[in-house]
């Protein structure tokens, strides 16, 4: 493969190993599972988390998202799931990603919350702990109505979307497209991150997501996760006992966090049928819509996210808030 500038969709440069960046991913690339396992009960003995041994590991400022400088034009990638498939970043496609480095860095955000959507938050009166936030994350479009903004906020910079909620929800963008850009109009300026490189049917209805907020000449910034970075965290939470065809958002968006923020906290972080105080709750904060079994391993994930909440990595909020 040619040596292409990493900045740019169409010009040379002899300085970048494009080898560096997966042409038919075998195996892990900077990834070193067993270093990776020390660092992390290094972590969990000390009890506070430096962000440069997770650095070490998956690197979220360089390989969150995809970006022209990590996925050059010509990049061959196999899909994560649908490994006999091979796609090639096309002009069309790289003019797609961010041209240079990644819109956020290591520990640009002092504080950090990762809105997930469990029924734990329902009358919590969390949207001033939330809101108060430099940065925040929320999961899969969720709804921040003035119906539930008392216990979500209404602060948003990044909104994911997973492919599965196009197809159901919006009928692949085949014809509810400006449904769909009504919906992303809540979240303002928030930027959208798509998980793109799951199978081919992910990367098409990903792809149109950017051309339909394009038609609408939205100002919303487009990002695709990036491949590799997301088999790393597959492979690193599989070894802290995460077994599951598919870690959720959720937990991709914490390790994302761990990274980029000085302090990380969880809302609406909870999949069982009882708070801690024994009250039933709903599974989502604004349904009650059980999700289908076998795909994610979101016990064992939440398990993992009060075992860090113990040593002080995070902090996962499992009741109501202050209301001053």
């Amino acid at each position: 493969m040619d040596k292409l500038d990493m900045g740019s969709c169409s010009t040379i440069n002899n300085d970048i190993d494009v080898s560096l960046y997966f042409e038919f991913y075998e195996g892990p690339l900077e990834y070193n599972s067993t270093k990776c396992l020390e660092l992390w009960q290094d972590i969990i003995e000390v009890k506070v988390l430096s962000m440069s041994t997770l650095l070490r590991c998956f690197n979220a400022p360089g390989f969150l998202l995809t970006t022209q400088k990590n996925t050059p034009l010509g990049t061959k990638l196999k899909y994560e799931v649908d490994t006999s498939g091979i796609f090639h970043i096309n002009q069309e496609l790289c003019k797609m990603f961010p041209k240079q480095d990644m819109p956020y860095h290591h520990s640009q955000f002092k504080k950090c919350v990762v809105v997930g959507n469990g029924g734990i938050l329902k009358n919590s009166g969390c949207d001033r702990e939330i809101d108060s936030a430099d940065f925040v994350f929320q999961c899969n479009l969720p709804p921040i109505s003035e119906k539930y903004f008392m216990d979500v906020g209404v602060k948003t910079d990044i909104v994911t979307v997973n492919p599965s909620i196009i197809t159901e929800r919006f009928h692949k963008l085949e014809k509810w497209r400006k449904p769909f850009y009504d919906v992303l109009q809540v979240y303002e300026n928030a930027s959208v991150l798509l998980l793109a490189f799951y199978n081919t049917h992910n990367m098409d209805v990903s792809i149109r997501v950017k051309y339909v907020l394009d038609d609408f000449e939205s100002q919303q910034a487009i990002y695709y996760f990036h491949l590799h970075y997301l088999i790393n965290i597959l492979r690193y939470w599989f070894g802290q006992g995460v077994r599951a065809k598919r870690i959720s958002t959720g937990l991709i968006l914490v390790t994302a966090a761990l990274e980029l923020c000085k302090e990380v906290q969880l809302f609406g972080f909870w999949i069982f049928p009882m708070n801690p105080s024994g009250i039933f709750i709903t599974h989502h904060y604004y349904d009650n819509v059980k999700p289908c079994l076998g795909f994610h391993s979101v016990p064992s994930e939440i398990f993992n996210f009060l075992h860090t909440h113990s040593k002080g990595i995070l902090r996962v909020h499992t009741g109501t808030c202050s209301c001053c």
